[in-house]
C-alpha cells in the first residue's frame, strides 16, 4: 500500500466528470491496489472520504471512514465503506448547511447546503450491489464525494462563500 499525492483545488482532474468503473474490473488487482491506497491516503491525511479523481485518478470510486478523526472529532463513526460507481438520490427536499473541509482544499471550511437525507447505490469493493440510506454527517459526506465523481468541489455548492475560511480562523471565530 501507498499513501498518494492528494490534487489540489485547480489540478484539471478534480474538474472532470470520471468514468465508471466496469463492474468486472472491480475485482482486478489494479483496481484493489488504488482501493487499498486510498484508504491509506485518507487515513493518513485524517480525511473522512476521498474519491479517486483526488489522487488523480478519474475513476468512479470513493471510500468514506469516521472513526476517532481528528480533523472531525465530533463526527459520528462511520465504517469503512468503499463505493464503486456511486449514485446518491435524496430522499426528502430537506436541505442543512453544516461546515465541511476538503483534502483537495486543505486548510479551509465552509457553510455548505447538503440534503439531510439520502439513498445510496453503488458496488462494493467485490462487485457486490450496496444500498442504503444515509442522513446527516452521513449523507454529507456521500454527497461531498459524489461531487468529487462529477468534477465538483463544496465551494461550488457554497450559496455564499462568506463563510469560506481557513481552517486556523474556523477555529477561532465560527467552531460552535
Amino acid at each position: 500500500m501507498a499513501i498518494l499525492k492528494v490534487a489540489r483545488l485547480g489540478h484539471p482532474v478534480l474538474r472532470q466528470v470520471a468514468p465508471p468503473v466496469r463492474p468486472e474490473a472491480i475485482r482486478e488487482a489494479e483496481t484493489q491496489r488504488l482501493i487499498d491506497d486510498m484508504i491509506e491516503t485518507m487515513r493518513e491525511y485524517e480525511g473522512v472520504g476521498i474519491a479517486a479523481p483526488q489522487v488523480h485518478v478519474s475513476r468512479q470510486i470513493a471510500v468514506i471512514e469516521a472513526t476517532d478523526n481528528r480533523r472531525y472529532p465530533d463526527a459520528p463513526e462511520i465504517p469503512l465503506t468503499v463505493l464503486v460507481n456511486l449514485e446518491v438520490i435524496p430522499l426528502a427536499p430537506e436541505i442543512e448547511d453544516d461546515w465541511e473541509g476538503c483534502l483537495s482544499l486543505i486548510d479551509f471550511r465552509g457553510q455548505t447546503p447538503r440534503y439531510h437525507q439520502v439513498r445510496v447505490k453503488a458496488l462494493d469493493r467485490e462487485g457486490r450491489p450496496l444500498e442504503f440510506v444515509a442522513t446527516g454527517f452521513h449523507a454529507r459526506v456521500l454527497q461531498h464525494e459524489r461531487d468529487h465523481l462529477l468534477g465538483k468541489l463544496f465551494i461550488d455548492r457554497m450559496k455564499s462563500l462568506e463563510t469560506l475560511t481557513y481552517l486556523a480562523e474556523y477555529s477561532r471565530h465560527w467552531k460552535r
